[in-house]
């Protein structure tokens, strides 16, 4: 039964008769790759380390998840706090717009967390135990012993990293707890811890590059993000066409294939930009080690533009660190960005300023919206208020804008627990001859006495003669 075969390669991850193309990139340390690896590292420790530390004697980051409460540097957010989160998702979008049509894919290839594990902690793990890519390449395949052992390594980090992400949902205190004790006294966080386990044993030992090819959705994005100027890796056609081996060609590229060796998701660079592509910039430190080989000038393979490349701008001598220009960035898509982007940071520190102590909403009482008492109106009013703090908090409640008003509240100030809330009634009587068409419009205010106030517009509700 013969097989059919794609034209063309569908995926690079994909053989022609559609079996799995096992992607073992040939690693070349040159300046990019110990940038990268340092900036790994400094990630990779950040990860490990953020749970641990302390911010005004609360986590740097906990999602409470359980009991509703998120700690962000020593803050702590509500779900109350629908608009902030709604603010903060907006900033991260935007700025990811802005980053991308500036510098390209920038985070993929130096910060994501798949690209960061994958090429600086497994993957390195993966050529100690292996060995040598070379003689694997000839048909020397590790032994079982070998692939028992980095499997084994690979599910032991793989339990590391699920029970560093466990603790930024339930603190380093829980965590050390239920590590020390029986599974069976938490089985449902033995569960959780099991199940990410699992799922990041089967990304970096099996699904690796094409978490980035296939299911990462943000390669999709980058044609309507990207634009002539962003700062891509590319391959300069003007330079390095014809190619063919040295002698033999009057390009700079010998056609050596070593852009594609380098690649981790298994593209040829010298294509043009593609989808796949990460920015990792493997195929940059690779060309630039055959050209100084070669004696030829590096850059074949660098950060530029399109746009930089199709005007030829810039000197064939020794391009590959390119330099943006004032007039890269003042263009309208970045600019729009820019604006967005401190519109919405503003709002999201104001909104994170009013809601620092409590949240206060007045609500109109339950039953008869008011009653007449001879020469008094009586208007039953809710105040709800929400404690923020980690301390205890005493509300006091007054009105404002009606000297002549009574407030009469059988608990005044209000005792709210940290991080509680509660709801107190209030009675506000008004002489009866103050009421406009049945109403009369006055301020509520909230403070504790130590800096907080909010001030909440009411209007009492009358007889209308």
């Amino acid at each position: 039964m013969s097989t059919l075969r794609a034209p063309v390669r569908v995926l690079p991850t994909l053989n022609d008769d559609g079996t799995r193309r096992w992607i073992r990139p040939r690693l070349f340390q040159g300046r990019f790759y110990k940038r990268r690896r340092a900036l790994a590292w400094a990630l990779m420790a950040l990860f490990t380390a953020l749970p641990f530390v302390r911010i005004a004697g609360k986590p740097a980051i906990l999602l409470d998840v359980v009991h509703r409460q998120f700690t962000v540097l020593g803050r702590t957010f509500l779900p109350t706090d629908g608009a902030l989160l709604m603010l903060l998702l907006l900033s991260i979008f935007v700025g990811i717009m802005l980053m991308t049509a500036v510098a390209g894919r920038v985070w993929c290839g130096w910060a994501c967390p798949q690209t960061v594990y994958m090429e600086f902690l497994f993957r390195p793990i993966e050529r100690l135990i292996d060995g040598d890519l070379a003689a694997r390449r000839k048909g020397s395949s590790p032994s079982d012993a070998r692939r028992v052992l980095k499997h084994a390594t690979f599910f032991a980090l793989s339990a590391v990293v699920a029970n560093v992400f466990l603790s930024y949902f339930v603190g380093t205190s829980a965590l050390a707890y239920w590590i020390r004790s029986s599974p069976f006294q938490h089985p449902t966080a033995f569960l959780v811890m099991g199940t990410t386990t699992l799922l990041v044993f089967f990304d970096f030992a099996y699904f690796r590059e094409q978490m980035c090819t296939v299911a990462c959705p943000y390669a999709r994005l980058q044609s309507a993000l990207l634009d002539k100027k962003s700062l891509v890796v590319a391959y300069d056609t003007g330079r390095g066409e014809p190619r063919g081996k040295k002698g033999h060609t009057t390009g700079d590229c010998v056609d050596c294939k070593m852009c594609v060796a380098a690649c981790p998701t298994g593209i040829d660079i010298r294509n043009g930009l593609q989808l796949e592509c990460i920015g990792c910039t493997q195929c940059i430190d690779a060309c630039d080690g055959v050209m100084d080989k070669i004696g030829r000038p590096r850059g074949l393979i660098r950060y530029t533009s399109d746009e930089a490349l199709a005007k030829k701008r810039e000197a064939a001598v020794r391009p590959s660190a390119y330099r943006f220009r004032a007039r890269s960035l003042l263009r309208p898509r970045v600019l729009v960005y820019v604006a967005v982007l401190l519109a919405l940071m503003a709002a999201l520190t104001f909104a994170a300023r009013q809601s620092a102590v409590a949240d206060v909403s007045v609500l109109r009482g339950l039953g008869e919206p008011f009653v007449v008492q001879g020469d008094l109106v009586q208007n039953h009013v809710r105040i709800k208020i929400e404690n923020r703090t980690s301390e205890d908090q005493d509300f006091t409640i007054s009105v404002l804008g009606a000297s002549d008003a009574r407030l009469v509240s059988p608990e005044n100030p209000l005792h709210v627990a940290p991080r509680q809330h509660s709801t107190a009634g209030i009675f506000v009587l008004a002489p009866r001859q103050s009421f406009h068409l049945g109403r009369r419009d006055v301020k509520i205010r909230v403070s504790n006495g130590a800096g907080f106030e909010r001030v909440a517009p009411y209007r009492l509700l009358g007889p209308e003669g």
